[in-house]
């Protein structure tokens, strides 16, 4: 079976929230069976910056936390990401440019793949990474 995975799954696997429980064993079953059939679940783009959304809001993740769980994701046997090399230099972007957010560093991330020089953005932050 192959199958890509939602935020809400995600954020399950993620974070071990006590009012969830049920959730948070089902989510980390259905990433121990995509493991060993060898079939990973899929991380869209998009999923991944919802589940960044959903960490930084609700359980409040700091720069630090959200980057060590992307790398986890990354790591975990039975996940594999969209587009993993623009995800790792993403993140090599939002530890090195703080001002940045993560959103915006995904961007500029894309965009080199995509074979742009530049990316034009206006935010002060993103402003700061390379390329834009």
């Amino acid at each position: 079976m192959s199958a890509a995975i939602d935020t809400e799954v995600l954020v399950r696997v993620i974070v071990r929230a006590p009012t969830a429980a049920t959730q948070c064993a089902a989510a980390k079953c259905v990433v121990a069976e995509a493991s060993a059939s060898g079939e990973p679940l899929l991380i869209t783009l998009r999923a991944l910056l919802e589940t960044k959304g959903v960490l930084r809001s609700r359980y409040k993740f700091d720069r630090a936390s959200m980057t060590a769980a992307v790398i986890a994701m990354l790591e975990t046997p039975g996940i594999e990401f969209e587009q993993a090399p623009t995800v790792e230099e993403a993140l090599y972007l939002f530890e090195q440019v703080p001002p940045a957010d993560f959103e915006d560093c995904l961007l500029v991330a894309r965009a080199t793949r995509l074979g742009r020089d530049r990316f034009l953005i206006f935010d002060a932050g993103a402003a700061k990474l390379p390329r834009a």
